[in-house]
């Protein structure tokens, strides 16, 4: 399990489309903030405008945000079908050592977010949801 300062694990993980992705590699050079989320996490739901507005704020030179959905394929689909992202969706099933539980949440509480240097360092952990306006703060380096 990936401890604050340490590099984190490769991860990899596939999108809805199901193409691999291979964290933190695949952001090598930028910050990046992982959200773990379930369709069916209230909170997690009421989080992501705020996720998105900052990822579009961000662009393509700041802190990459990137989602992992804790959830079936079918159930996250239909969701980003209603409420759509901008940011990457990657998918993982919940488990003892799923990506959340590796990136230190071993009691899988969602949402859960991390933010991981342009290096691969984990530098912040969070459990709850961002209230807007919060993540600016938060992800500061």
């Amino acid at each position: 399990m990936a401890r604050r300062g340490e590099a984190i694990p490769a991860i990899s993980l596939k999108t809805l489309a199901g193409n691999v992705v291979e964290l933190p590699s695949a952001y090598a050079g930028h910050p990046i903030l992982i959200n773990f989320w379930a369709s069916w996490c209230g909170p997690c739901i009421q989080e992501m405008p705020e996720l998105d507005r900052y990822a579009k704020a961000q662009g393509a030179n700041g802190t990459q945000v990137v989602g992992i959905a804790l959830d079936d394929a079918e159930a996250v689909q239909a969701f980003l079908q209603r409420t759509p992202v901008g940011y990457p969706i990657l998918l993982d099933t919940a488990g003892p050592r799923d990506s959340g539980v590796q990136l230190g949440n071993p009691k899988g509480v969602l949402p859960y977010s991390v933010l991981v240097s342009a290096d691969g360092r984990l530098l912040k952990q969070r459990i709850g949801p961002f209230a807007h306006g919060e993540i600016e703060g938060w992800s500061a380096l």
